[in-house]
């Protein structure tokens, strides 16, 4: 029998003491909110019934309770593709989850598969079908139900096993550090809340236009990204990144011409009008520095090479395709960039003697 927590008192009896490693993972809401709503979290104390806690995060005082395991590094969380449950830890408990073991990281590293979701791994790993039939519920309503409850414990009721296996792997490899980086990493991307620096360069339609042009893309999605936290609004609803693209190309000349480029845009930030024109005409201080979006005008021959060694170095150490550069990793050397953030560590010793000579 699983342990549902609904109160602060009773999680904090339950982890006085926790265990050196835990399994823990997360439901969330994230579809009319910027941030993921926290509506539960999974806790595997050990690998039986109950040691399994399932916890109320909407309980008052439920996340400051929670905290100070979250922070203790002597207790190392195993959870699986952990990206989105960090943001949704960081919002609701204002702390990250230290000491992570990543367990679809750890797989892609020790070579079993690459972006293998929980049910696959699981599996591939122990022969065990996971239901994933309580996928899209509706995690925030009261009482859950008990598929709900049963989904929810399976998530996290195999993570124990998949550690001592993954870890055995990794060791046997010397990649255990290897995931340490990883991990350290999604962490860090986790703590910068900040937004993306250069939203524009993922924007297709952006790539047609000219440099001023695209300067106003970039002001206007940087503006969007702000809005968007302050008001926990997806980015979306907020302002289209197509209607972006259409201003900044179309560059209205005052706050009239752009309500009337709104007042003829289905679902356009009409409301919004006088904030747009703002952030439009407004210079940020670093967009001089900002590179431009780009479409097919790299030298392609280069990028072939450069994806032709990537994917002998993979081959050859036994990963996944993709998990050493992906192509948008090597656009980013093509530009000149000093070996990017994900490329940095265990991936650049590896990668440099082979990239070098084409670059």
């Amino acid at each position: 029998m699983t342990i549902w927590i609904d109160s602060p008192e009773l999680l904090r009896e339950r982890i006085a003491q926790p265990p050196a490693v835990i399994g823990m993972d997360t439901e969330f809401i994230r579809e009319r909110t910027y941030w993921p709503q926290l509506a539960l979290v999974q806790i595997a104390l050990d690998e039986s019934d109950e040691g399994i806690l399932l916890v109320d995060p909407l309980v008052p005082g439920m996340t400051e309770a929670l905290a100070p395991l979250l922070v203790d590094a002597g207790v190392i969380k195993v959870m699986h593709s952990a990206s989105e449950d960090l943001v949704a830890f960081k919002h609701a408990c204002g702390v990250l989850p230290v000491a992570l073991f990543d367990t679809q990281i750890a797989a892609a590293l020790a070579g079993i598969g690459g972006g293998m979701g929980y049910q696959k791994l699981v599996q591939a790993q122990t022969g065990t079908v996971v239901d994933k039939g309580e996928t899209r519920s509706d995690w925030l309503r009261r009482p859950l139900s008990p598929a709900q409850l049963q989904y929810a414990a399976d998530d996290v009721r195999h993570l124990h096993l998949l550690h001592r296996q993954l870890e055995d792997a990794l060791s046997s490899l010397d990649r255990g550090d290897w995931l340490a980086q990883d991990c350290t990493r999604l962490l860090a991307n986790a703590a910068d809340d900040e937004g993306e620096r250069w939203p524009h360069l993922p924007q297709r339609s952006a790539q047609f236009l000219d440099r001023d042009a695209q300067v106003r893309v970039l002001r206007l999605l940087r503006w969007r990204d702000v809005h968007a936290r302050r008001s926990d609004r997806p980015r979306s609803w907020i302002l289209d990144n197509e209607l972006a693209v259409t201003i900044a190309r179309q560059n209205p000349a005052d706050v009239a011409a752009l309500r009337s480029l709104l007042d003829a845009t289905p679902k356009s930030p009409r409301s919004l009008g006088d904030a747009l024109f703002l952030a439009l005409t407004t210079p940020l201080a670093d967009e001089a520095d900002a590179p431009l979006a780009r479409g097919d005008d790299r030298d392609k021959k280069q990028l072939r090479a450069m994806q032709d060694a990537v994917a002998t170095l993979a081959a050859e150490l036994g990963l996944p395709d993709g998990l050493l550069a992906s192509r948008k990793w090597l656009e980013a050397l093509q530009d000149g960039e000093e070996w990017p953030g994900a490329l940095s560590g265990w991936r650049r010793r590896l990668l440099e003697p082979r990239l070098a000579p084409i670059l």
